[in-house]
């Protein structure tokens, strides 16, 4: 639940000081990213998917951490129809991903309750 230098302290101390072999980064921003790299122990890996926004990297924040980026596109338009059909005959359970369910109208509210960390993902309905 904690983010930034706070979200990096928390993992570190359930690591005993070493930070994660692995981090999946995939929000994109400047602060996830930063976050991604402080978690990671050295020589450990960060992975991110999609575009990166604003994100602005240096020398500095990799050099003496050790950690290897690896990124690339994620492509969504590739796999969601194999997976909306996986959900719609119920071979997969996506309430394991979706913590809200709102009425489509109410989508400006589901993005809200992201934002505020009152819902990881919401699942819009008709």
């Amino acid at each position: 639940a904690e983010r930034g230098e706070a979200g990096i302290a928390e993992l570190k101390e359930l690591t005993g000081g070493l930070g994660a072999h692995s981090v999946v980064e995939a929000v994109g921003t400047h602060e996830s990213m930063h976050q991604a790299i402080g978690s990671t122990r050295p020589g450990g890996h960060v992975g991110f998917v999609g575009v990166l926004h604003d994100v602005a990297i240096t020398g500095e924040d990799i050099f003496m951490t050790h950690v290897h980026l690896h990124g690339g596109p994620a492509p969504v338009r590739r796999f969601l129809p194999e997976l909306i059909d996986l959900i719609w005959t119920r071979r997969i359970d996506p309430g394991k991903v979706f913590d809200l369910e709102l009425p489509l109208d109410e989508a400006a509210e589901g993005y809200r309750a992201m934002d505020e960390r009152r819902a990881t993902k919401v699942l819009l309905r008709p």
